[in-house]
């Protein structure tokens, strides 16, 4: 195969390629009315496990009621995003939400449901090692939106060892 017929071919892949998570972005969107939809939910309660994990309460009903708190306040910091950031990050978790997205962006074969804490926090880890550009951006807006919807509350701030505010003499 000769050098531009091969380039042709890349760019053409390329394009294709966009268009199609464009087009799963619009289908399948990330976010609802200023929510995550029931997949970016899945996503990014598999991802506040993984990125929180010894933050949260070990196994049972504290642990789901404190993902469950997770996930609001997520949905509570992305209404205050300004309009164009969500509708980026909307793309992005329409695309996260496909199993070839996770696959090709995340390297998870799994569901996001059905994918251990384990299996997201290497794919993760993966992602910030990554030499893709995109890759650690995908990283970075996971564990960034995860890590200031958890420490916006000031409960979880002893948590982390975090004393509080001290009063400025």
């Amino acid at each position: 195969m000769q050098r531009r017929r091969l380039l042709k071919l890349g760019l053409g892949a390329a394009v294709v390629i966009g268009i199609a998570g464009v087009g799963v972005a619009l289908i399948k969107p990330g976010l609802v009315d200023n929510k995550l939809s029931p997949g970016s939910r899945e996503l990014m309660r598999a991802a506040a496990q993984a990125v929180l994990s010894d933050l949260l309460p070990p196994a049972g009903a504290a642990r789901e009621a404190a993902l469950d708190a997770q996930l609001g306040r997520l949905d509570a910091f992305i209404a205050g995003m300004p309009a164009a950031t969500r509708k980026e990050l909307s793309d992005a978790l329409g695309l996260l939400g496909t199993a070839a997205g996770r696959f090709a962006l995340v390297g998870l074969s799994k569901p996001w449901a059905e994918a251990g804490t384990q299996d997201v926090q290497q794919a993760l880890e993966a992602m910030r090692l990554s030499s893709s550009n995109t890759r650690q951006q995908v990283y970075h807006a996971l564990r960034d939106l995860n890590a200031i919807a958890f420490f916006t509350e000031p409960g979880n701030w002893q948590t982390a060892g975090y004393p509080g505010q001290r009063e400025i003499p």
